[in-house]
């Protein structure tokens, strides 16, 4: 699966550093948002700030990184094949 990660400003409110992610047939799968350095849960952050389909949950995980991001959409998609 190829994901693509777009940069697009988010208004949340707080911060707006945000990431759209796409499938190859380029629908929206997430929105990611970057958390400020100064959150107090999780610093730095790639927040799930809206998942679709199987990648929207009643948790909203936070990732270190965009790579963490991208293998935990990826797996969440092989599981849902």
């Amino acid at each position: 699966m190829t994901l693509t990660f777009q940069p697009i400003r988010v208004a949340t409110g707080f911060d707006e550093d945000g990431m759209l992610v796409l499938d190859e047939e380029r629908r929206l799968l997430a929105v990611l948002t970057r958390l400020s350095d100064t959150n107090e849960v999780a610093p730095g952050q790639w927040y799930l700030e809206a998942g679709f389909g199987r990648f929207n949950g009643i948790t909203h995980p936070a990732f270190a990184d965009l790579d963490a991001a991208r293998a935990w959409i990826t797996q969440r998609r092989a599981k849902g094949s």
